[in-house]
């Protein structure tokens, strides 16, 4: 569909709008298309106002909406309400020519369960920001109590979090093999065994000299999450080297949780979780995706549903206090039916913590490349609605959630939790509470300064072979970490 934006630049919010009520469609903004939307936005005064012209398959409809901009609003709430009018106007269009209300409503953008938390902080109970979320926004009952609940969670984390606190990710971009829906900076240690070591040991640099900075600025480590990649794609060795530097650089007798994905069964045993414990590790994620085998060899992964089993045997025995599974609704070859039996035996391991993820057809992943046969938004909707009911009767919460670009049916990705269970490093990451600093290739560091709603971002090179050759880009993004404390005062 070809976008005509006038009076702003707020593409993205625009794309996300279109992609919730046409998914088949790609932005465009050069040459003709059968398909178009002219979207403008007026500023008179105080006021905002914007309209959505659209002209798809011969049928045209409009839409309008417009906000009153606040003398005291500060410019990033000035750029929030005139975004909201953007997307409203879209909204309203598009459901006028569809019919269709989408399950999030008039809601775009990764979270949405911080729009919910900033209603709730304004001082709104939360049957009143129930009623914002429903009357102006048009969001499913189910979606709203999810936001609610998550916002809800994300407040609690945020009353916890001393301003000296911060997180830490250590990237791992190695896997077994690489599986179809990915899209995420990761190599096949098939095709790349040969810079895993390399790898290492300029991580292990990394480290030593993130380690200085954060205690030569004072700052505490409050959460540690390595992630990839398949972290446990290294050796029993290589794991013992780099936790164990971790922990000699860094101060995380104050962490209230430290995380590794051991996300492929086929890379985890009993050496390496046992390693795992030795260092300080609180929790694993063991991640599935799916307990069907045709979906397993559709995805591109070489073990079985038997094989996550007997690896939950011994993620048992090495006694961690808490597990993680990740599950994907939507994946090649999968049913309605395959997903609840995946949910039901994910259940059955009697983890603490489960994330249900939404497929999304990101450009980068095979699946995408190779035109592979996916569930119908239908079918995808009916997974979730049985998620969804499944685990609150077996005593799961939402405690944080996020959108992406390209899901099926524009749904969202959740995390559940028993009590005691929750991951308090997803809700810093996704509700943007306080600094993850992030080491390793594709790692990306967020400054948050939430006192002056500042947020800043350095990125590490995004490829292992580059991350190796290039120690300068490490060292400046250090600089520009320091700069901004230095900032911040």
């Amino acid at each position: 569909m070809k976008l005509i934006l006038t009076g702003h630049d707020y593409r993205y919010a625009v794309e996300q709008s279109l992609l919730a009520f046409f998914p088949t469609e790609r932005p465009v903004y050069e040459g003709e298309d059968v398909s178009q939307a002219a979207v403008a936005l007026t500023l008179e005064g105080d006021c905002a106002a914007a309209s959505t012209e659209l002209a798809v398959n011969g049928r045209t409809a409009r839409g309008a909406f417009q906000t009153r901009l606040p003398e005291r609003a500060d410019e990033y709430e000035r750029e929030r309400l005139k975004q909201r009018a953007v997307k409203l106007s879209f909204f309203a269009a598009a459901r006028s020519l569809t019919g269709v209300t989408p399950a999030w409503g008039a809601l775009t953008g990764i979270r949405p369960a911080k729009l919910a938390a900033g209603l709730l902080e304004e001082g709104l109970t939360p049957q009143e920001a129930d009623r914002v979320l429903r009357d102006t926004y048009f969001v499913s009952q189910r979606r709203r109590r999810l936001c609610l609940e998550c916002a809800q969670a994300g407040l609690e984390a945020k009353r916890e979090l001393d301003p000296k606190e911060i997180s830490l990710y250590v990237g791992i971009p190695f896997c077994p093999t690489r599986c179809a829906y990915c899209s995420f900076v990761s190599n096949s240690v098939e095709r790349s065994f040969h810079l895993v070591e390399p790898y290492l040991e300029a991580l292990l640099k990394e480290v030593e000299s993130a380690g200085a900075l954060v205690k030569d600025l004072g700052l505490r480590v409050r959460s540690v999450y390595m992630g990839g990649g398949t972290p446990t794609t290294l050796t029993a060795e290589q794991l013992d080297r780099l936790l164990g530097r971790l922990g000699e650089a860094f101060d995380l007798s104050g962490a209230v949780e430290y995380t590794v994905e051991a996300g492929r069964p086929d890379t985890i045993d009993a050496p390496k979780l046992a390693v795992l414990r030795k260092n300080g590790v609180d929790r694993v994620s063991v991640n599935p995706q799916t307990m069907e085998d045709a979906v397993l060899a559709a995805i591109g992964r070489r073990h079985s549903g038997e094989d996550i089993c007997k690896a939950m045997e011994l993620v048992d025995r090495a006694g961690f206090p808490h597990v993680n599974m990740d599950l994907i609704a939507g994946l090649p070859e999968d049913t309605p039916q395959g997903f609840r039996r995946t949910l039901d035996r994910v259940l059955a391991f009697g983890t603490d913590n489960i994330t249900v993820h939404t497929l999304s057809l990101k450009k980068g992943s095979r699946i995408t490349l190779e035109g592979s046969r996916i569930p119908t938004e239908a079918e995808v909707a009916e997974m979730l609605d049985y998620a969804d009911p499944a685990l609150r009767r077996e005593g799961f919460a939402p405690y944080y959630l996020y959108r992406q670009k390209y899901m099926s049916g524009s749904f969202e990705n959740v995390g559940w939790c028993r009590s005691g269970g929750t991951g308090w490093y997803n809700i810093y990451i996704m509700e943007e509470l306080h600094t993850i600093l992030s080491l390793g290739a594709g790692g990306s560091t967020k400054l948050v300064d939430p006192e002056k709603n500042r947020i800043e971002r350095v990125f590490n090179m995004k490829y292992p072979l580059e991350y190796v050759q290039r120690p300068e880009k490490i060292a400046a993004n250090q600089r520009a970490f320091r700069e901004f404390y230095a900032a911040r005062g």
